[in-house]
């Protein structure tokens, strides 16, 4: 596609269906699990921009266009948002086939990445400050809380003493919760 000064409509937008957000495969389910940007699209325009020290140059630049997440365009929050619009979501895809077997639909886009256990647990986040647990085989939600920033790493998990615990960064602080036994 080439941008031109009207714009010119990319969909998926700049940052693709999927982008570098850690996915994450079970072999106890099969399933290959990615967060992904849903119905979305960026309008890239052709216009002159000069370069200037100590601010970002992107040789001309992209804007978001219907059918984009909230947090792009500023026209409304992910409670008012239509359903035609921009999401993000974590899919679970079979890797043999491509197809897809659920998809956990979330109220904003997401940068989070995805930690599966080997209990069938599946755990991420999103720009919307909560951090939950998810069914591995079905996406159903298990559990939900709310950390007050931003998740956009992958959580991880770590034992100590035969405890499994999982921690994920939001904001400027690190959460870590322990797993039941």
């Amino acid at each position: 596609k080439v941008p031109s000064a009207e714009g010119t409509r990319i969909t998926p937008g700049n940052q693709g269906g999927t982008n570098w957000y850690s996915p994450s495969y079970s072999p106890r389910t099969g399933l290959f699990y990615i967060s992904s940007w849903v119905n979305y699209a960026t309008n890239f325009v052709k216009r002159d921009d000069e370069y200037g020290e100590g601010r970002v140059y992107l040789g001309g630049g992209g804007r978001a266009v219907p059918g984009t997440p909230a947090f792009i365009t500023g026209a409304n929050t992910p409670n008012t948002r239509k359903e035609d619009e921009g999401y993000g979501a974590v899919r679970a895809m079979d890797p043999q086939t491509g197809e897809r077997k659920w998809e956990y639909k979330m109220s904003d886009v997401t940068d989070a990445g995805i930690l599966t256990t080997a209990s069938d647990l599946l755990f991420s986040g999103g720009r919307d400050g909560y951090f939950y647990a998810l069914d591995a085989r079905t996406g159903n939600l298990l559990w939900k809380v709310a950390v007050g920033g931003y998740i956009a790493n992958g959580p991880m998990s770590y034992s100590v003493d035969g405890k499994q615990y999982v921690a994920v960064a939001a904001g400027n602080a690190l959460f870590v919760y322990a797993l039941r036994q």
